[in-house]
């Protein structure tokens, strides 16, 4: 009887392994699942990436407001006619601007600059 009972026990305990320590058992689904669920948060990410990288490229072939957006923020570019002002902090440098500055405007006629002409 009691051998009966080893060979028993002997065949669930071998039953068993395939279930738990197997090639489908259930530490390897338990990691399968830890790894499924790793995928779907970075393949989210790179979903949220994608949906602004795409919004960016609509805005730039659609539009100017992107482009222009663009050349003054990186560019430091400012249009005619425009007055350019730059706050700094004491230990900030000046950032040069790649515009270049426009020719000063003409003078107006019968407004021209005076000359000292001979005095009577």
């Amino acid at each position: 009887m009691r051998l009966i009972t080893l060979a028993l026990a002997a065949l669930l305990l071998l039953i068993q392994y395939p279930l738990w320590l197997g090639k489908g058992g259930m530490l390897a689904v338990a990691d399968l699942r830890d790894q499924v669920t790793l995928a779907h948060a970075h393949t989210e990410q790179l979903k949220a990436r994608n949906a602004k990288l795409d919004s960016e490229v609509r805005d730039l072939r659609e539009g100017l407001g992107a482009v222009e957006e663009r050349a003054r923020l990186e560019l430091g570019m400012i249009k005619q006619n425009e007055i350019f002002v730059q706050v700094l902090r004491k230990d900030e440098k000046p950032v040069e601007s790649m515009t270049v500055p426009p020719p000063p405007p003409p003078p107006k006629p019968g407004k021209g600059p005076v000359v000292p002409g001979p005095t009577h």
